[in-house]
């Protein structure tokens, strides 16, 4: 029998709690929206809520998939899709006034395009209901960022187009895992190459859209092995990574097998900006969404002033 570790200090996190927490709440009840804050148990929902910021989840609260490190409900079939969904994402968005939203998704193998024209639909939505819209190609403050994190959509180009082509500013797919731990830790119809061919593509359909990814550290990875997912990422032209600790959310799940250090994960972070990547987030506590915004719009202006 394996010993559980400890869960270290740093890990420690604030309940939610607070008025924006309780009117943000609201608002989603109201119109019928899940998001992934919720759903898969984010160690850092009480700070985005606080803050007034959330990452929509559509396609309903059902899985097609059964990755072993995700707390999100899985089954062969999906909720039936909300013709609503777009419209009341949109609506919501301008209830809470946000500059900068994320959205994703559960895996819907059992959809004919894995969901990919609900997700179009709801960045159009969204830029609809704005006046002021950021284009790939545009970086002015103050204006609409939509980030779309999206599943692989079996790495299918007609899908992935449907997505490019309603112009979302960043698009992100994660890798989640090093190449080795890949077929333990994710569903047997996601792969480490596919990962990487669903990024590729997205920039050969459109290389101004800003392509994103992610890995989970503390599964069991070597830190060379991290480094060879990095380097991977960078070959496929990923301009956007972010690094966090996994976090097991049940005893049915994978055990966490070491607690990556603040301080290891500040080195992954130098590593990968000397890799080229526009921005790293690296840190126990960073998920794909954490924060998105605020990195994305520190990541563009150090750049402009570069």
């Amino acid at each position: 029998m394996t010993k559980t570790l400890r869960k270290p200090e740093w890990l420690k996190v604030h309940l939610p709690g607070g008025e924006e927490f309780a009117h943000l709440r609201t608002i989603l009840r109201r119109y019928n929206l899940h998001t992934v804050c919720e759903e898969a148990r984010c160690p850092n929902l009480a700070e985005c809520w606080g803050g007034g910021t959330a990452t929509f989840m559509l396609l309903g609260a059902t899985c097609t998939r059964n990755c072993r490190f995700c707390a999100v409900n899985s089954g062969k079939k999906g909720d039936p899709l909300d013709p609503q969904e777009p419209e009341n994402v949109a609506r919501a968005v301008q209830e809470l006034d946000l500059s900068y939203i994320v959205l994703t998704s559960v895996t819907r193998d059992d959809l004919p395009d894995g969901g990919a024209g609900q997700f179009a639909a709801t960045i159009r939505a969204i830029k609809r209901s704005k006046v002021q819209v950021l284009e790939p190609a545009n970086l002015e403050p103050g204006t609409l960022k939509v980030e779309a994190l999206i599943p692989d959509f079996q790495a299918n180009r007609a899908s992935l187009e449907r997505v490019v082509q309603a112009e979302p500013t960043v698009i992100g797919h994660n890798l989640e895992t090093v190449e080795r731990l890949t077929p333990e830790v994710r569903d047997h119809r996601a792969s480490y190459r596919q990962s990487l061919r669903v990024l590729q593509t997205i920039k050969e359909l459109d290389a101004g859209i800003y392509t994103k990814s992610s890995l989970m550290l503390g599964l069991g990875e070597t830190a060379d092995e991290v480094l060879q997912a990095m380097g991977d990422l960078r070959e496929h032209q990923v301009d956007i990574l972010t690094l966090g600790q996994y976090l097991r959310p049940t005893r049915r799940h994978l055990e966490v097998q070491e607690y990556v250090t603040p301080e290891q994960f500040d080195r992954y972070r130098r590593l990968g900006e000397s890799l080229g990547f526009l921005y790293v987030a690296s840190g126990p506590l960073v998920r794909s969404s954490y924060r998105a915004g605020e990195f994305f719009i520190k990541s563009i202006a150090e750049r402009s002033h570069s």
